[in-house]
């Protein structure tokens, strides 16, 4: 089996962290047959036959094609769709454009929030749907704006989050682990809510996918399992692994994933960050010794270079080991 090392990088291929997986798991970077690195190149040179020349790495590419479990052709469906809705949404300059002054009012109701790490080294993402007031919050901004919101979170946590976690690990990390808190949610209420919530979701799953490592519902009300004992029929197996259902007695569940001085305090943790734990944006992306601008923020004329450069033309350069952190 090839290792990132004995293979070629593509052009596309720039990256400053490591790129092996941690757990040798089939089709994931670093643990990948001969067959599954064809269907990379494949993809590959197909959609630069379409004229795309951006997010083409393998790392992207081995998500996408791992969401449709390597049918090159779904695969290349989902991405043309995908980059279709960033051009249509406007993705690529959301990060370094957009800007949320509404958040601290918005997260009055609906606080959502990235909060350092767990034991695997994972961004922890938490959100709390109890609290959610439509009603109030479109008062205070609109569906559009909290989209628009979340897809920039999706785009930092793809650049600079995990980035800098898989350099303080060593190890590649493309997954956050969540917690979803449904205290005060009760299953009459979820309807009110469900048109952004099913809006969010769909563009978590069709436009940034294998992005969940783990999902923690906790504070569960009473029949929410027997609901989701249906759903799950419907969701892929991989998925249902992921999925961890908990009542209000989570605490010790969590703690196993997520380290106590990790967690705030309010979910059985430790952690009181100053100013609020949802406002502190804490984690190894704000640390110096792990921190790296975001490649989003560089100037277009850097980020576009590539284009320049012949299709299909490989690089011999070795990708970073992941026993070796980046500094």
């Amino acid at each position: 089996m090839a290792t990132p090392a004995e293979k070629p990088a593509s052009k596309y291929d720039d990256y400053d962290y490591p790129t092996t997986a941690p757990e040798a798991q089939p089709g994931h970077p670093g643990h990948t047959s001969p067959e599954q690195d064809a269907k990379v190149d494949q993809l590959r040179s197909e959609l630069e036959q379409e004229g795309y020349v951006e997010r083409l790495d393998t790392l992207t590419l081995l998500r996408f094609l791992r969401a449709r479990k390597f049918d090159v052709a779904a695969t290349k469906a989902m991405f043309i769709a995908s980059e279709k809705w960033r051009k249509e949404f406007g993705t690529d300059d959301l990060a370094a454009t957009f800007e949320y002054p509404e958040k601290p009012a918005i997260f009055n109701y609906y606080p959502q929030y990235y909060h350092k790490t767990d034991k695997d080294g994972r961004p922890v993402y938490i959100e709390k749907y109890g609290r959610i007031d439509l009603t109030a919050m479109s008062k205070i901004t609109t569906d559009e704006r909290m989209l628009k919101n979340l897809v920039t979170e999706y785009e930092k946590c793809a650049d600079p989050r995990l980035p800098a976690c898989s350099r303080k690990a060593g190890k590649l990390l493309e997954t956050c682990c969540s917690i979803m808190d449904l205290k005060g949610v009760g299953i009459t209420s979820m309807p009110s809510v469900y048109g952004y919530l099913s809006r969010a979701s769909a563009i978590s799953q069709n436009y940034y996918p294998e992005r969940l490592g783990k999902l923690y519902l906790i504070n569960a009300p009473w029949g929410f399992s027997t609901v989701f004992s249906v759903v799950k029929g419907f969701l892929d197996p991989v998925t249902v692994e992921k999925i961890h259902v908990l009542g209000s007695g989570y605490q010790n569940e969590l703690l196993k994933q997520v380290p106590a001085e990790n967690l705030p305090k309010e979910f059985g943790g430790s952690c009181q960050c100053e100013g609020g734990c949802e406002y502190s944006d804490a984690g190894p992306w704000q640390e110096a010794e792990w921190a790296k601008p975001p490649k989003w923020a560089a100037p277009k004329e850097d980020k576009t270079a590539i284009q320049n450069e012949e299709p299909g033309v490989e690089q011999k350069t070795e990708t970073q080991d992941a026993s070796q952190p980046v500094a």
